[in-house]
């Protein structure tokens, strides 16, 4: 019975092996895809976004409209093919911290709160792709694969 045990349990650790890549890649395509639709919409409607920012009494509203949009746009569509994964993670960190802070903040009243965001999810996530990488499926790994290649 415990010699069974021991085969499923190998064999489960096997396949969760097999699989550990599947992670990354849904979670770059999630926050991808959010980012690259968010900042495009963002491109494309600047004079709104501005007027947002300026209620918020963000510094420089014009000019930090055009920043974070293409920031989104830029590290979003970066993050969805794993092209430097983990430094494009960081622009996107700081700017749902911003968005914490400013657009969300009148609704975070505790812990609780904060833990149910949607940026703070975002936050985790790319926390997570900053730290373990991109993954097997992405371009970075790709680029690696090339240069081992290259020095052999």
């Amino acid at each position: 019975m415990i010699r069974l045990f021991w085969q499923a349990s190998d064999r489960a650790l096997r396949i969760a092996r097999s699989l550990e890549s599947i992670p990354a890649l849904l979670a770059r395509f999630v926050v991808g895809v959010v980012f690259v639709t968010s900042g495009w919409g963002k491109v494309h409607n600047l004079e709104k976004v501005t007027a947002f920012f300026t209620e918020l009494h963000i510094p420089a509203p014009a000019l930090q409209a055009v920043f974070v949009s293409y920031v989104e746009l830029v590290c979003g569509s970066l993050l969805l093919v794993g092209l430097a994964s983990r430094l494009s993670a960081i622009p996107l960190i700081v700017s749902m911290i911003v968005a914490l802070i400013t657009a969300k903040a009148e609704d975070i009243h505790g812990l609780s709160d904060l833990l149910g965001t949607v940026e703070l999810t975002y936050i985790a996530l790319m926390v997570w792709i900053a730290i373990a990488g991109p993954g097997r499926y992405s371009v970075d790994r790709f680029i690696v694969g090339l240069r081992s290649r290259d020095h052999d």
